[in-house]
């Protein structure tokens, strides 16, 4: 029976031991149109198997992606498919045969088809096989997600220039400065100072001199050392 553990056991036992293909019978599964490379959802995938022995029949089956092998069909050389259950016709699959193909028809792929497909021949006792045709959709990258501003403390520390860490350069520079500052600034403060207090000293004396000159008396009618004139008697 084509969908019996026994059939399954020994086509696991065929797809363990690739390198043990059949003399003189060559098989390829691959897919009807060349220029697909994945499926897409929906689409109605066409697969063939050639080989140079189309007499014994052909099995189509599929390991997925857990490593899990299904019968889909068996397609004999009358022709005549059975499909898994023992039945003639399927919902989601279609099984013809060529003059020298054997065609199986995925009506609408779906997830749940995605896997290796292939084809196997079970001839004089000896069971052949192709290698698989893989049939995944293609890989979709997703745009990395955009990482929000910051609001921990990191954030608070890089938005606010007070809580960085001061530059040393910066910090020699300003002490340098400081420094600079300090000796010219201060020899300059006290000049200005020293200026003052002159000044102030210089004011404080001529006030005084011009006090002395006032205290001086005037000499008589313009003349210096002049005696006062007696007034005359007369008896």
């Amino acid at each position: 029976m084509a969908g019996s553990p026994a059939w399954l056991l020994l086509l696991a036992l065929g797809l363990c031991c690739l390198g043990i293909q059949g003399q003189g019978y060559k098989m390829t599964a691959r897919f009807s149109d060349s220029s697909i490379t994945h499926p897409r959802l929906g689409q109605r995938l066409v697969l063939e198997c050639l080989t140079t022995n189309d007499d014994s029949g052909v099995f189509w089956v599929r390991l997925d992606k857990d490593g899990t092998l299904h019968f889909i069909v068996f397609i004999s050389s009358v022709p005549r498919a059975t499909f898994e259950g023992n039945k003639m016709t399927s919902t989601h699959f279609e099984a013809t045969k060529g003059r020298d193909f054997y065609q199986l028809v995925v009506k609408s792929f779906m997830p749940q088809d995605e896997g290796n497909y292939f084809c196997l021949m079970n001839s004089n006792r000896m069971l052949y096989f192709s290698p698989g045709q893989p049939a995944f959709f293609p890989v979709t990258t997703t745009a990395a997600p955009t990482t929000p501003a910051p609001t921990t403390q990191r954030g608070i520390t890089e938005k606010d220039p007070c809580l960085k860490t001061p530059n040393p350069e910066t910090i020699k520079e300003k002490e340098l400065n400081f420094f600079c500052d300090i000796f010219i600034w201060v020899p300059l403060a006290g000049a200005c100072l020293l200026l003052i207090a002159a000044l102030a000293v210089t004011i404080r004396l001529c006030q005084q001199t011009r006090r002395r000159r006032c205290r001086c008396k005037r000499p008589v009618n313009g003349k210096p050392n002049a005696k006062p004139s007696m007034p005359s008697r007369h008896v």
